[in-house]
């Protein structure tokens, strides 16, 4: 059986997994949901509230999609990042150095 990881996506017929991972990522509002489960898990509404703008059902799809890709899991609490979505969220720090230096470098015009 393929895992879903293996299959194509768009913008590469490959399937490998950092396309599937950025295929994934790149949805909109995908990025959005799992930041605001950075701190705590929240209910639905209350995701649906800090996501501003974002239909219930976007929201529905996104949570499947982050709950079928293990990111995402449903507690007691509500919706919260599982182990590998806190994982995942840990490796953007790095990006978001190099963000702050390029912003910097934009303002100052290099």
């Amino acid at each position: 059986m393929i895992s879903p990881v293996d299959k194509p996506v768009r913008g590469s017929r490959s399937g490998r997994p950092i396309m599937a991972l950025l295929d994934l990522l790149g949805r909109r509002w995908t990025m959005r949901v799992i930041w605001e489960l950075r701190e705590a898990p929240l209910s639905f509404r209350a995701l649906q509230a800090a996501c501003a703008g974002m239909s219930p059902s976007v929201l529905n799809q996104r949570l499947a999609e982050l709950r079928e890709a293990l990111l995402v899991e449903q507690g007691d609490a509500g919706y919260q990042l599982s182990a590998l979505g806190r994982s995942l969220l840990e490796q953007f720090a790095p990006l978001e150095r190099w963000a702050q230096d390029w912003a910097a470098a934009r303002r100052r015009g290099s």
